[in-house]
């Protein structure tokens, strides 16, 4: 049996550079980091007892006789392309810290477990550099979804990083070389609000990339805020900065397609900044999800207590990546 535990990601500056419309044109950069709430994959071959042939554990339960009944996806097409058959059964279950289409990368980081749960399966070790290019292929060349480049990275890699995407289609990660203190102050600062799941981030992904063209000047923006973001982690004056910069992030963002925002998000976002937030965003695609806030520590229990009726989670960062945790293979 193996078990993979793979981060999801929260992303500060950049978004819209990592899809491959944009950065094989130009570069492309984000600053992310990835942090301790994860995915987790168990799988094994499925001893030869059992009258079904495979058996999938997700939001469903799947059992088959064959790979190309599998009705999810991700597991399925995963499957095929890392090269298994029918000739052995599998067992496959999927569990998350933090609900799916939520704004966190979550289908990257599950992507990215499969992957590397499956080929130690086949007793096989896989780069962080190979896991993250062979979850992006799965996504975007195999199952064609309009999904950015930045979430596969994060969660292979784990740590806070710049991630750079170029026009040959290379990536380099940059971590970070902050001090230990500054990290966790950092951490100290920034919250989550959950608004709840939707089902539009592939539709919304869809518009932002069609617009590419038409609001390029508002990507290399967001770009450029990627080297000011990293400049103000990595120096000494006050964090506060981090929180302001996010905000100038949010309200070009906000305009890049319909869809990104909404009233209930504007809402939640004027209500948090009159309480004492300096900035924040909406994360992943739009519509609704986590909403991450830089929230200076002393202000956190007044906005919390005003704004109750809402899920409100704490920050912490993954160092390791994606990682085997258990690994039994007979």
């Amino acid at each position: 049996m193996i078990i993979s535990r793979t981060p999801y990601r929260i992303s500060f500056f950049g978004g819209g550079s990592d899809y491959p419309a944009w950065y094989h044109k130009e570069e492309g950069a984000v600053l992310s980091a990835a942090i301790d709430k994860y995915c987790y994959i168990t799988c094994r071959y499925l001893p030869p007892f059992f009258a079904e042939k495979h058996r999938i554990v997700w939001s469903h339960i799947e059992i088959v006789q064959t790979i190309s009944e599998i009705l999810h996806p991700s597991i399925r097409e995963g499957l095929v392309h890392l090269g298994f058959d029918d000739t052995r059964g599998v067992e496959i279950h999927h569990q998350g810290d933090l609900p799916a289409r939520s704004g966190i990368g979550s289908s990257s980081s599950f992507s990215v477990g499969l992957i590397k749960a499956l080929t130690a399966l086949k007793g096989q070790m896989i780069s962080k550099q190979d896991l993250a290019l062979k979850a992006l292929d799965l996504e975007q060349n195999i199952l064609k979804e309009n999904v950015g480049s930045q979430d596969q990275v994060a969660a292979a890699y784990g740590g806070l990083n710049v991630i750079r995407f170029h026009n040959s289609g290379g990536i380099q990660v940059e971590p970070l070389s902050i001090p230990h203190a500054r990290v966790r102050e950092l951490e100290g600062n920034l919250l989550m609000l959950y608004t709840g799941t939707s089902r539009l981030g592939g539709e919304i992904a869809g518009k932002v990339i069609a617009k590419l063209g038409d609001k390029a000047q508002e990507v290399r923006q967001l770009r450029e805020m990627v080297k000011t973001g990293a400049e103000i982690l990595m120096g000494s004056s006050s964090l506060d900065a981090f929180g302001e910069l996010l905000h100038e992030a949010w309200m070009i963002k906000r305009g890049m397609a319909d869809g990104i925002t909404n009233s209930d998000v504007d809402h939640i976002y004027k209500t948090a900044l009159a309480h004492g937030a300096l900035g924040g965003k909406l994360l992943g695609a739009g519509s609704k999800g986590f909403m991450l806030f830089y929230i200076p520590s002393e202000k956190q229990k007044h906005i919390t207590q005003t704004m109750s009726r809402f899920l409100w989670v704490p920050v912490s960062f993954d160092w390791e990546g994606s990682t085997t945790i258990y690994y039994d293979v007979p």
